[in-house]
């Protein structure tokens, strides 16, 4: 069942999330931590890194596209989500970005489960 997607705004919400679960693909850097509710936490970060401020924004609009498409059905409910750009988000194939993703997802529900 699709779950409701909540945004990550605070500066705080991000640091938490880099503490937590880290999952590399080749299109973004996907991180994972658990939260309070039962919503799905989504937020995006693209550093200078990635490349001019074009570059940059263009990586986060794929990248909120592709959660938006992906994360409702396979997010984990009651954690916050973060994606990362990397250089190579820009370019990246589309379906290849969404499929990373969905496995990026099965991986983080792996490691939940362990612990």
């Amino acid at each position: 069942m699709p779950r409701r997607l909540r945004r990550l705004v605070e500066r705080a919400s991000f640091l938490r999330a880099a503490k937590g679960s880290k999952i590399v693909k080749p299109g973004f850097v996907l991180q994972v931590v658990a939260s309070e509710g039962d919503d799905i936490g989504v937020g995006f970060t693209a550093s200078k890194r990635v490349g001019n401020a074009v570059a940059r924004n263009r990586a986060r609009r794929r990248l909120r596209e592709v959660a938006r498409t992906v994360l409702p059905d396979h997010g984990l409910a009651g954690h916050d989500h973060v994606l990362v750009a990397r250089p190579a988000t820009v370019a990246y194939p589309f379906a290849a970005l969404t499929a990373d993703l969905t496995e990026a997802l099965a991986m983080a529900r792996e490691r939940v489960r362990k612990r």
